[in-house]
């Protein structure tokens, strides 16, 4: 009898805990979406090394920021450090790897936004500061300002302590490859396309949710191959290619840059998603085929308040990956995985 009322008492006490009490030991809620750029990826182009050094480039991203998020870090530490392992991989348009512009130099852009306040950071036309991911986060946290640009911006990176490197440490014989062959194709034929070589867009980024409930979204880039002028593409602006806010979704998006920024892709999405309630993906969905109809393409990841984790892209394939606090883990390149 004394055992069946202790049992009772010690039930009763459980039933009469605070929520907040009983919640705190249920495993925490958090999502990770990255890409690693989009456009003209199928079998034929890309060699079976090729395709696991890739597979394994984005695995490892994924890997780092699954570990911040499921040891309860935030969202922004969760993107900031996924981008900068992508960043410092060969395999994509960004940081080392980075395309040349048309006069044989790299220039780098990336941006970051917070869900939770929204705030954002940015830069665009670095030439010397290693993480331009980190960048931006110090033009959000250390600065009055969202975007910062050249050699200035650089020169704050460094004021900062982030790390700096001569702009050949980004250059890489595959990408002056790239470069040889659009000027040679534009000798030739004065008509001929500016976008890149390859077709392919290799911005990469990550979106996630961490514990607390809060989003965050990154992207970071060296725009297009061949680039002249000073051009400035959608990934270092807030609402183009990088939105977060915890009422509705965080995107990033890769693609035909100057399509994008005319649509303002992530902030139409995240719009659709919190004034009309429209389900993420159909949000995501009928905003690539906006861009789609007026002539660009490219792809965006999302991830969502309640856990969603998505991918909408109108090219043959986008590198990208997905992980979750309830064991998700996967990597993928074709349009047909």
């Amino acid at each position: 009898m004394k055992t069946l009322v202790a049992a009772l008492a010690l039930t009763l006490a459980a039933m009469t805990q605070p929520a907040a009490a009983q919640e705190t030991s249920q495993p925490q809620r958090w999502t990770l979406v990255i890409h690693g750029g989009a456009g003209t990826i199928d079998r034929n182009r890309i060699t079976p090394e090729q395709d696991s050094a890739i597979r394994a480039a984005l695995d490892a991203a994924l890997a780092e920021g699954s570990r911040i998020l499921a040891a309860g870090g935030s969202a922004m530490d969760a993107v900031e450090a996924t981008v900068r392992i992508l960043e410092d991989d060969p395999h994509f348009n960004a940081g080392r790897g980075a395309v040349f512009t048309w006069d044989g130099t790299v220039e780098l852009d990336a941006a970051i936004m917070d869900g939770s306040t929204r705030g954002a950071g940015a830069v665009a036309r670095l030439s010397t500061t290693r993480h331009p991911i980190s960048a931006a986060r110090a033009v959000m946290t250390d600065s009055p300002h969202v975007l910062l640009t050249g050699t200035e911006a650089d020169g704050f990176a460094a004021e900062r302590g982030l790390e700096q490197v001569p702009n050949s440490w980004f250059h890489t014989p595959e990408r002056r490859r790239q470069l040889d062959e659009l000027r040679a194709r534009q000798s030739a034929d004065a008509g001929a396309s500016w976008f890149d070589v390859d077709l392919k867009y290799g911005t990469v980024g990550a979106v996630a949710l961490d514990a607390s409930g809060h989003l965050a979204a990154a992207t970071s880039t060296g725009g297009l191959t061949g680039k002249r002028w000073g051009r400035i593409g959608d990934a270092p602006l807030i609402g183009a290619g990088t939105y977060a806010d915890d009422r509705a979704c965080a995107v990033s998006a890769t693609g035909s840059g100057e399509y994008f920024i005319r649509v303002g892709v992530a902030a139409e999405i995240c719009a659709r998603a919190r004034l009309a309630g429209t389900p993420l993906q159909e949000a995501a969905d009928a905003v690539m085929a906006d861009v789609h109809a007026l002539g660009g393409s490219g792809g965006v990841i999302v991830a969502g308040p309640d856990g969603e984790a998505l991918f909408s892209f109108t090219t043959p394939g986008m590198y990208r990956g997905r992980a979750n606090s309830a064991g998700l883990r996967e990597v993928a390149i074709y349009g047909d995985e």
